[in-house]
């Protein structure tokens, strides 16, 4: 059996789970348009993609930029089938310790650049009648974590407008899947990485959370990319979907727990009205 060849739009395509998006889509036969802030390193893939591989730079933070970015993008080979609405960085420190100019360079790119490209994407396959939207979330919009407090909250809004955003377009044949990563092997928390001045108070915590994250194992992103390719074929495709194993465990863990706290109040709840 053969499929129809897709167009896939990803954006920060040229690292980590972007990079490996694009490659799993152009080993599936599919066209890529890719895009990042900086496209050197996917030079090599247009290289040898026989011209299924458009890369340009963009911003995601630039609204402007993003509206002509998606044109671009669907002239690039005449519609789009799947966005992977995936650039994005992090900001560890802790909520007291965020600058103004940290969180709002933080939120610009995470949820604000996530949302210019929804916009600017959704009239596009509205207008087609077909296309599945993937927003890169993460496991940390489950719940907020000590010292990623800000990363968690910019993924959990983006979890938020995503849910209204499937609502709102279904009936025109849109897709919309919530992407929840778990830990992978990108240089998200070196190259996409912020961090702020430590305050001395929270030593005893970071000597914590540095003994907690010591056990972690990162897993590698061709195995997310391989789920992804399984999504995108599926008929009805899941609203929200957890990569990996340990990502799911905490996930299924903190959902459990909001749900006790709030039957161990809930006479409380009840007796507001």
């Amino acid at each position: 059996m053969t499929r129809e060849q897709r167009t896939w739009f990803i954006t920060g395509a040229s690292r980590g789970l972007g990079r490996a998006f694009t490659e799993a889509a152009l080993a599936a036969g599919d066209r890529v348009v890719g895009v990042a802030r900086d496209v050197t390193p996917l030079h090599d893939l247009v290289g040898t993609a026989a011209g299924r591989l458009v890369a340009f730079p963009l911003d995601v933070a630039d609204r402007a930029a993003v509206v002509a970015g998606a044109r671009r993008a669907f002239e690039a080979f005449g519609r789009l089938d799947v966005v992977v609405n995936n650039a994005g960085g992090v900001v560890l420190g802790m909520v007291e310790e965020l600058t103004e100019e940290q969180a709002r360079a933080h939120l610009d790119t995470n949820f604000f650049g996530a949302l210019w490209v929804a916009q600017a994407v959704v009239p596009l396959l509205r207008e087609q009648g077909s296309g599945h939207l993937l927003q890169v979330s993460s496991m940390g919009s489950a719940g907020g974590f000590a010292a990623t407090g800000l990363y968690s909250a910019g993924k959990a809004a983006l979890d938020a407008l995503s849910e209204a955003l499937a609502a709102e377009v279904e009936r025109f044949g849109v897709h919309v899947t919530i992407v929840q990563p778990g830990g992978y092997v990108t240089d998200l928390f070196t190259r996409g990485l912020t961090t702020t001045d430590e305050n001395p108070a929270y030593a005893p915590l970071r000597t914590r959370l540095a003994e907690l994250w010591s056990g972690s194992v990162d897993s590698d992103p061709r195995l997310a990319a391989s789920v992804l390719l399984r999504v995108v074929d599926l008929p009805e495709p899941p609203k929200r979907l957890v990569l990996g194993s340990a990502a799911y465990d905490v996930v299924v863990d903190l959902t459990r727990a909001r749900g006790a706290e709030l039957a161990r109040w809930e006479h409380l709840s009840r007796d507001a009205g």
